[in-house]
């Protein structure tokens, strides 16, 4: 049972190139981690969500962020109708490992 699990495997495999990491896109995905900015129109659910498909995608290509700079770069992101949110969640003493 075992051999023929690792034979429809290998057969699915075949063929199969692992994908290169493209530079390009890697430094295209920094510039937009670093430039990241959100609307006043929206939703704090689709400002958290297109930062993290960001900082997963860099994840993938080897760029690790950690939760402290993730927190701080969504904290100053976030439109100005959210300063006193902001001030509240910046003065935390567990910002570095909180998570949003």
């Amino acid at each position: 049972m075992l051999r023929t699990l690792f034979a429809s495997i290998q057969t699915r495999l075949v063929g199969m190139k692992p994908q290169r990491k493209n530079p390009e896109e890697k430094t295209l995905l920094k510039q937009m981690y670093e430039n990241f900015s959100a609307s006043s129109t929206e939703s704090l659910d689709s400002i958290f969500n297109r930062l993290q498909k960001i900082v997963s995608q860099l994840a993938i290509l080897g760029e690790n962020i950690s939760q402290e700079d993730l927190n701080l770069k969504f904290l100053r992101s976030l439109p100005s109708e959210w300063n006193t949110h902001v001030v509240v969640w910046r003065n935390k003493p567990d910002l570095d490992t909180m998570e949003l």
